[in-house]
């Protein structure tokens, strides 16, 4: 297949704060069918709405332009503005219509950026806060009702302004004993659990989701307890076997999470983890910080038969059909609603606490800064 047909299955991130020379060359060379934006890619509002203007002139298919803007420490773009609360912290306030401001202002910012998906709701249900694996502050909810509740009004109320989602982190990290930025995690359920639990806000929200992260965890059941440690991300069994076809999600995208993450390069080489990605039933494979790795994706992509990626082509097509153009932009605009997010803030905490912003370290996990 042509680099044109097969660079839509590559999302990928870019090293800087605007376009030079040699990443140009990368993006008309892959022509990905996304990038993805973080904090090394954000200075100031008019430069990062000049970047993502940039990033579009130069893909001849309107890219995907996403960015992690969750709330708390996971929201880049803290970086320029107000930092919204976290979904711990609204679940805490237990107020619905806190969490459906939080849903439109998120898509009003990021509109108004250029964006046109945000890589959330988290669907993880919170487990053990003590476990290290990155979901800390993140989640919805301690139940699975808490869960999907908060979650569907966020996902409503953002879809609405124009930006689509992604659900995340299929099959689930709740029980992962590691961070999968740096390891992979082996979380030992059983299929009876997995359902029952981590699975349920997956399968109650789908029909309303566009698209689903997969995560670096291994789950051995869905590899019938076999010797071989396969992360759900490049499994077969999980994506086509369970989430397309048991699950039924067939109209929206499955994306891997960051393949640059440590889950995936200590144990797999780059072309293997490539071609797993795609028998596996991934329709996006994401290369989030080595940018000029997304050439030798496109290269493995091109030499795989063209049966393996006509669905993954379709589906992405379909979905590029709903994207949302960018607003045009102002700067009284941003000022309005960055204040609005302030409001929510200490709507949510009250004004002391809110004047605390998330620590900028990452000792955690390094999810602050992927």
């Amino acid at each position: 297949m042509n680099a044109e047909d097969v660079g839509q299955l590559i999302l990928m991130g870019i090293p800087g704060t605007d376009i030079d020379n040699e990443t140009a060359n990368i993006i008309r060379k892959v022509k990905p069918g996304g990038i993805i934006l973080f904090g090394r890619n954000i200075e100031s509002p008019n430069q990062l709405r000049n970047l993502i203007d940039d990033i579009r002139s130069l893909c001849s298919i309107e890219p995907i332009i996403t960015i992690d803007q969750e709330g708390g420490r996971v929201s880049r773009l803290r970086l320029i503005g107000n930092e919204p609360p976290s979904a711990s912290e609204l679940a805490k306030k237990d107020d619905i219509k806190l969490i459906e401001r939080h849903g439109t202002l998120t898509g009003e910012i990021l509109r108004l950026f250029g964006f046109n998906l945000n890589l959330c709701p988290v669907l993880d249900v919170s487990g053990n806060n003590d476990l290290v694996n990155s979901l800390n502050g993140r989640c919805y909810g301690e139940t699975i009702t808490d869960v999907i509740t908060r979650a569907s009004a966020f996902n409503h109320a953002m879809r609405y302004e124009g930006i689509l989602s992604c659900a995340k982190h299929f099959p689930g990290y709740t029980f992962a004993e590691c961070d999968a930025h740096e390891k992979l995690p082996t979380v030992d359920r059983t299929r009876e659990q997995w359902e029952n639990y981590e699975c349920a806000p997956f399968n109650a929200m789908l029909p309303d989701i566009d698209s689903v992260m997969i995560c670096h965890t291994h789950y051995p059941f869905f590899e019938n307890n076999s010797e071989e440690t396969i992360p759900a991300s490049l499994s077969y069994n999980v994506i086509t076997k369970t989430l397309r076809n048991q699950l039924s999600f067939d109209h929206g995208l499955v994306m891997t999470d960051d393949l640059d993450m440590g889950a995936i390069l200590n144990e797999f080489g780059f072309e293997q983890t490539i071609k797993m990605a795609v028998k596996a039933g991934n329709d996006l494979i994401m290369i989030c910080h080595r940018t000029e790795m997304a050439i030798k994706a496109s290269e493995i992509l091109q030499e795989l038969p063209e049966i393996e990626l006509f669905d993954s082509i379709h589906r992405i097509k379909k979905i590029k059909e709903k994207l949302a153009f960018p607003k045009e932009f102002c700067l009284e605009k941003l000022e309005e609603i960055d204040n609005l997010i302030w409001q929510l803030r200490v709507d949510t905490l009250g004004e002391e606490l809110a004047k605390n912003k998330s620590i900028e370290n990452a000792k955690r996990s390094p999810v602050e800064d992927y």
